[in-house]
C-alpha cells in the first residue's frame, strides 16, 4: 500500500511543480509521476543543507520542498533541451 502512496504523492507534486514552470502541457501522468518522485529526492537533499534534516515526506515541509525539488528538476531539463 505504501507504494501507491508515493506514486499518487508523485504525481500531485509533478503536476504542482509542472503547472510553475509552464510544463503542465507536455506532461503526462508517468512523467508527472517520475517527477514528483525525483523532485522529492531533490528537496530533501535541499533541505539536508539548510539544516532541515529528518524531514518526513507526507508532512506540510516534505511537500513544499518536494515541490521545491521538482520546480528545480523541471527548470534545469528546460534549460538543457533548449540547448
Amino acid at each position: 500500500m505504501n507504494i501507491l502512496y508515493w506514486i499518487i504523492f508523485g504525481a500531485i507534486v509533478g503536476w504542482l511543480a509542472s503547472i510553475v514552470t509552464h510544463n503542465n502541457r507536455r506532461n503526462g501522468l508517468i512523467k508527472n509521476i517520475i517527477v514528483g518522485l525525483i523532485g522529492s529526492v531533490i528537496g530533501g537533499w535541499i533541505a539536508s543543507l539548510i539544516g532541515g534534516g529528518g524531514i518526513q515526506i507526507f508532512t506540510l515541509e516534505g511537500f513544499i520542498f518536494s515541490i521545491l525539488g521538482s520546480v528545480v528538476l523541471l527548470v534545469v531539463v528546460n534549460a538543457v533541451r533548449r540547448r
